[in-house]
């Protein structure tokens, strides 16, 4: 893909942090069992966690969580599975110091991926690293260098590249049945979109480490809310359902599309139309509109809305003068157009998914670790995914017209859409040295 080529070697590199262990060689054979620590416990990270321990051979050797409560609460239900309690650490560095683990899951919400992931790379571990592979632009450019300057395994939780119905789908969109495609429409409408009711702000916890888990992140007072599941609605820790269901939804678009390059150009629209009185910083409605060579894509989505297009609250639809393929993780078909009085290509009615995407992918992992290949997902594929949907939010956000200069890895003519490319990390944190 296009990240591979155009930006691999463009994020800046400033102080490191100290104190991470900066081997790139795995500590033991392939044949071996592999242990895996977990960084992030309370949500998807521990689905992954436990996909992967679904695998042969397959042990949980760590986990890592800035709130106790979880922490122990993971910790007991690895226990009661295995029959073995895991290391249980506040901070991941700790983790990322035992010579034992071998690859990390980070679970993490979105604005900790990029620094844990890179810092899991210089310390000689593989990394599974959940969607979007990171919050900023400047960051996903970092972690595609990471993980080749080290030469890590890194497995993006983009689990539809390991689904066996995706593939299909992929196969006929490129197949040229549909006729040339016009327009890639992209959907999601999800009810948890509005956002979480206004709470006051207070005092974190006891139990909770707030300021580890705020990170690189701003400071800023602890609200509930933005913690579990209303930080993905805070812009200083995710990007909403663009950065969520978008990117798993444009990563199809990429792959179907043999996109190799940014958009011609970028616009978007929207706001907080619906839920002004809720605790939600990303537009609860948002369309976003990208020019491609010869057709478009684009991408709407409204919190607390679940219709949509095709009687389907997410999904794609390849357009083309033929007829336009529909589909999401529960099915997919192809729907004809009709010229003089006839199909213009056969029928092709619902097919369902193909179940436990999420399990093949960790099985995917596990194997590329074992055989040092690039995974289904590589940090390319999650870079380029991401990026799309940040240049969405970019857009959104500054209300421009976005075009990308590929050869100095930035906006044309617009500085202010600049300023959105790199988080400056709070101190103590710093960007990586990878060298």
């Amino acid at each position: 893909m296009f990240s591979r080529r155009h930006f691999l070697a463009t994020a800046g590199a400033l102080t490191a942090l100290p104190a991470i262990v900066t081997s790139a060689t795995p500590r033991r054979a392939p044949s071996d069992t592999l242990v895996l620590g977990l960084i992030g416990c309370r949500g998807m990270g521990f689905g992954d966690l436990s996909n992967h321990l679904n695998q042969p051979g397959v042990v949980c050797g760590a986990l890592c969580d800035v709130d106790d409560a979880i922490l122990q609460q993971r910790g007991a239900e690895i226990e009661a599975r295995t029959g073995k309690k895991p290391a249980l650490h506040r901070d991941f560095r700790a983790l990322l110091d035992d010579p034992d683990i071998d690859a990390v899951i980070i679970g993490t919400p979105d604005h900790w991926h990029a620094l844990m992931m890179v810092l899991a790379c210089q310390a000689g571990k593989d990394v599974y690293v959940e969607k979007p592979m990171a919050n900023s632009i400047a960051e996903l450019d970092l972690m595609v260098r990471a993980a080749r300057r080290y030469n890590r395994v890194v497995q993006v939780g983009q689990q539809q590249r390991s689904g066996p119905h995706w593939k299909e789908v992929v196969d006929f969109v490129q197949s040229g049945q549909l006729g040339a495609i016009r327009q890639v429409r992209v959907w999601g409408h999800y009810d948890y979109g509005k956002g979480l009711e206004r709470i006051a702000n207070g005092a974190a916890p006891a139990g909770l480490d707030y300021d580890l888990y705020l990170g690189p992140a701003a400071d800023q007072p602890y609200n509930a809310n933005r913690l579990h599941n209303g930080w993905r609605h805070q812009w200083a820790f995710g990007g909403g359902l663009l950065t969520d269901w978008g990117v798993h939804l444009l990563d199809i678009v990429l792959w179907a599309m043999n996109i190799d390059g940014p958009p011609k150009s970028v616009a978007a629209a929207g706001g907080i139309y619906a839920y002004p009185e809720r605790a939600i910083e990303t537009p609860d409605t948002l369309s976003v509109l990208y020019e491609m060579d010869g057709y478009t894509i684009s991408w709407e989505h409204f919190g607390g809305i679940e219709r949509g297009l095709y009687d389907r609250n997410y999904g794609i639809a390849f357009i083309g003068n033929n007829g336009t393929l529909v589909v999401n993780r529960d099915s997919w078909e192809v729907v004809p157009e009709i010229g003089q009085g006839a199909y213009l290509i056969p029928p092709f009615p619902r097919k369902p998914g193909s179940p436990n995407n999420h399990g093949l992918h960790a099985a995917d992992f596990i194997e590329a670790i074992k055989t040092r290949r690039d995974p289904a997902c590589t940090v390319e594929m999650g870079r380029d995914a991401a990026f799309y949907a940040h240049l969405g939010n970019i857009a959104y956000r500054t209300g421009s017209r976005l075009v990308w200069d590929a050869a100095q890895n930035r906006f044309a003519d617009n500085p202010i859409a600049d300023d959105y490319l790199k988080p400056a990390y709070r101190k103590p944190w710093s960007w990586p040295n990878i060298g």
